[in-house]
């Protein structure tokens, strides 16, 4: 062989090289896109409810391009603990918050120094960035209460101090708050004007539109005279494609990005753009989905338009089930956004927590695949972890299992247990099929059981959900056995720290009236 054959092959051996680097680097560090909805229940994916009384093609191209988990779950049955859940991995119940949501002002709930998907990414050279609705809260300076604010000031605790390089958005949900946009640290608007909850035409529907008032005493939240709540989704939807545009080329080059661009729909105020409204066959709120569903669309074809698709993993899904407006939609217009589940928004039943759960990544997902087995928005972080090749902390990810083989292919049933939680604090554990719901007081909902406990006392249910999915046959009486088992894993799940395996961590125990089958000394 001669000497300018052996510098050719030799030549050629070092570019395969590269290449087989550069793609495998491609394959294992995929962008990352989490998309979550606020408030939609499972039927309100047209790919999942073939009944549905909208279209949403590009949630089903998600579904029908990837994977469906037909039984994924929120962690919680409302906004807050649900999204703390999904950006570090632990459920919200361990933290002091044991029921309900936060406000928009005051310290994050995401603690200090604790791991999100954010920082671990961050860690693995990726850019990152939030935008939409947090909800998680942050510190303004000043109290509109105690001698006012001082918008000039930046803001602290927010998503910049948990993982995202970058952030734009509002605080917190629109029916309370602080509306305006934010950048970053700082506030781009000051919110000095006031409004309140104005009545909607449908019933138990509201707006915040304009006018805003000047005196707090004509309104509770706070408002920037900028502010218009039928532009919201296309604000933020506008600034995420321009942060793929704007990264896309660095992707292409070995720094991928992870956007976690979380909605303010369908959430009240149903407040629709006007290119959208009384455009769909389900009233208000299905031109507001509909209106969802053409902003996640945007953000997909910006994916493929900048050549980034295939190599991107997309992340569809809802912070908890359908409002309970979702009756009106059933009984006036036949659409059924919580499906043949029980309950809604804020329930232990599957109404609440079961929620649309879609996964696409062309390069490495079949499309049309399908996962029957529980899973849970906890899970995003030990699955992107092992996606990037990352080691969890000890301290980290408490109850995340990954999800990847899964997403691969295999039909292997995860050896777990599932935990739900309810706008009141009450539990439910599930393992296989079972489900026990753990009540006092409430059922579980916001709803009176017809008798009411004494105040040491619980009422559980149990359910075989894959023949019961509806929750409609109690059978606590017929598997005593069973029942005890359960009672025992989700205690020790609550004692221990974690779900997953690992040294036993810290739990936050006082004022946890919930846990009424447990010894808390």
């Amino acid at each position: 062989m001669n000497n300018n054959l052996k510098i050719k092959l030799r030549s050629l051996c070092v570019c395969l090289f590269v290449l087989c680097g550069y793609l495998s680097t491609a394959q294992n560090k995929p962008n990352i896109v989490i998309i979550y909805t606020d408030d939609q229940g499972y039927g309100d994916v047209s790919a999942l409810n073939p009944e549905a009384k909208f279209k949403t093609p590009n949630m089903d191209r998600i579904a029908n391009e990837g994977i469906v988990f037909t039984d994924g779950h929120s962690s919680d049955a409302v906004c807050t603990p649900s999204r703390y859940s999904l950006l570090t991995g632990r459920y919200s119940w361990r933290t002091s918050l044991k029921k309900g949501v936060l406000r928009a002002d005051g310290p994050c709930l995401i603690e200090e120094n604790r791991m999100t998907i954010g920082s671990l990414l961050q860690d693995q050279g990726y850019n990152t960035a939030m935008i939409g609705k947090w909800h998680l809260q942050m510190e303004f300076v000043g109290d509109v209460k105690k001698g006012g604010r001082d918008w000039s000031q930046p803001f602290t605790d927010g998503p910049t101090d948990k993982g995202f390089d970058y952030f734009f958005g509002i605080p917190a949900s629109m029916n309370y708050g602080i509306l305006t946009y934010l950048e970053n640290d700082r506030v781009l608007d000051p919110p000095n004007m006031y409004t309140k909850k104005k009545m909607d035409v449908t019933p138990r529907t509201y707006r915040m539109t304009p006018p805003y008032q000047a005196e707090q005493s004509k309104g509770y939240v706070e408002v920037a005279p900028s502010f218009n709540d039928e532009y919201v989704l296309e604000t933020l939807t506008n600034r995420a494609v321009k942060y793929i545009n704007e990264t896309a080329t660095e992707a292409k080059n070995g720094k991928p990005f992870f956007l976690y661009f979380p909605l303010t729909s369908p959430h009240l105020p149903h407040s629709t753009h006007p290119d959208f409204q009384g455009k769909s066959d389900c009233g208000n709120y299905g031109d507001f989905m509909q209106e969802t569903d053409f902003r996640v669309g945007q953000v997909l074809d910006a994916l493929k338009a900048n050549g980034i698709e295939d190599n991107t993993l997309v992340i569809f899904s809802s912070d908890n089930g359908a409002e309970s407006n979702y009756e009106y939609q059933r009984d006036t217009y036949q659409h059924y956004s919580c499906m043949n589940f029980k309950g809604g928004k804020r329930d232990i039943y599957e109404g609440g927590h079961r929620v649309p759960f879609l996964m696409r990544w062309p390069d490495m997902i079949k499309a049309g695949s399908q996962v029957d087995v529980p899973v849970g928005q906890t899970d995003y972080l030990a699955t992107i972890a092992d996606i990037v090749g990352a080691t969890l902390p000890v301290n980290g990810a408490e109850d995340s299992y990954s999800l990847y083989d899964l997403m691969k292919g295999s039909t292997g049933v995860q050896d777990r247990a599932l935990i739900h939680h309810s706008f009141t604090g009450h539990f439910a554990i599930r393992e296989g099929k079972w489900k026990l719901n753990m009540l006092r007081g409430s059922g579980g909902s916001l709803k009176p059981v017809l008798i009411e406990p004494k105040a040491d006392e619980a009422i559980f249910e149990l359910y075989d959900l894959e023949n019961d999915p509806g929750e409609t046959k109690n059978l606590y009486f017929e598997h005593p056995e069973l029942v005890n088992q359960l009672k025992t894993k989700i205690t020790d799940i609550i004692k221990n720290g974690r779900s997953t395996a690992g040294p036993s961590q810290p739990f936050i125990k006082e004022d946890w009236s919930q846990l009424t089958w447990m010894n808390l000394n």
